[in-house]
């Protein structure tokens, strides 16, 4: 479960509409443009996701302030029992904007509902998954967001889905991939009973011994006093190349993956860019 992170700003999903902003507009009489208008820092709507059968699905875009140009995004997978607007609760806005003015390269934050299906197709017919790759991330182009390029980011059972989408995706539009405290189990049995339907779905989204992960950079960060540390650790040794991050002070809480997310923006944001 991915609890919310301490406060900075909230901002209410209620009344944000869903169209682009920042046309140009014509100069006095028609002669050149006038500059684009900056795009808002803070965006969001809704679609009803036919991948999840037909459930409303919230999103939510956080920008820095004065874009004009398109940005890359970073998907932020919540964990579970949360939502897109808890993810951006937590002051992602802010943090965005003062990581930019810090000299972080500007890109987009997107948060989306998820439901608690593990971000993958379930016996109930609800796929988490492939609302994000494939209704999410091509609605995001009409939202002004260079979408050539995705970055995968999430918390707890967001983790495991940054890692399966990203692999998914693979690493011809996968810039990164960051796994925050991620829901890790090392066998059928060992997980949740809400996680997976049985062995055989656990087996066919597995995130273990992916070959895409030779090709895509990740980040995974851990508290040591983590429920999922041990697996986590497992995880990170079969993978073929090291991961950036690693293991600090901290459990399976807000506190800790607030205390981490500069680190991460400023980790991904340079590889989503180039």
């Amino acid at each position: 479960m991915m609890t919310r992170m301490p406060e900075l700003s909230r901002r209410a999903l209620l009344g944000l509409g869903v169209g682009a902003v920042g046309a140009c507009a014509l100069g006095v009489g028609g002669v050149g443009t006038a500059p684009a208008a900056a795009a808002p820092t803070y965006s969001g709507g809704m679609f009803v996701s036919a991948a999840r059968g037909g459930i409303p699905t919230n999103w939510a875009i956080a920008r820095p302030p004065g874009q004009t140009a398109p940005l890359r995004p970073i998907i932020a997978l919540h964990g579970k029992d949360q939502s897109a607007a808890g993810v951006m609760a937590g002051g992602v806005e802010q943090g965005l904007a003062q990581a930019v003015a810090a000299g972080v390269p500007p890109v987009a934050v997107v948060a989306v509902d998820g439901g608690g299906s593990y971000w993958h197709k379930r016996a109930s017919g609800e796929d988490a998954g492939a609302m994000v790759l494939d209704e999410l991330i091509p609605m995001l182009a009409t939202q002004e967001i260079d979408t050539s390029r995705v970055a995968f980011l999430g918390w707890s059972m967001g983790g495991y889905g940054a890692l399966l989408l990203g692999s998914r995706l693979g690493p011809g539009r996968t810039a990164a991939i960051c796994a925050v405290s991620p829901a890790l189990w090392t066998s059928p049995g060992a997980a949740a009973p809400y996680a997976f339907d049985g062995p055989e779905d656990y087996e066919a989204h597995s995130v273990w011994g992916r070959p895409e992960f030779a090709s895509i950079p990740i980040r995974i960060d851990c508290g040591d006093a983590d429920p999922f540390a041990e697996a986590t650790r497992q995880f990170i040794a079969q993978l073929p190349n090291p991961p950036a991050g690693g293991f600090s002070p901290g459990g399976h809480d807000a506190g800790y993956w607030s205390s981490q997310l500069p680190a991460e923006l400023a980790w991904i944001a340079p590889l989503l860019v180039a």
